[in-house]
């Protein structure tokens, strides 16, 4: 991947000046992937260790005795699950 050069952060392709993007909002950030994406992360419960599964934002959405039933579940439920470590 390129790093931008002094031009390219300067001007456009039609010779515009670029404005820098504001930053993103604590909301928006939260939500990044949302709704396609579930974090699956190892977790303890007052059951034992198991694997938790989270939307973008971080709500809980379940957990699962073991890692690929956690993924399975992401999938049934047309998500994109992802590890988080």
């Amino acid at each position: 991947m390129a790093l931008p050069n002094d031009h390219d952060t300067k001007h456009g392709n039609a010779g515009d000046v670029t404005r820098p993007q504001p930053p993103m909002t604590e909301e928006t950030f939260a939500n990044l992937g949302a709704p396609d994406l579930a974090y699956i992360r190892p977790v303890q419960t007052p059951e034992g260790a198991a694997w938790g599964i989270y939307s973008a934002n971080g709500t809980q959405l379940g957990f699962a005795p073991q890692r690929d039933l956690a993924f399975a579940a992401a999938v049934q439920n047309d998500l994109m699950p992802v590890s988080v470590h």
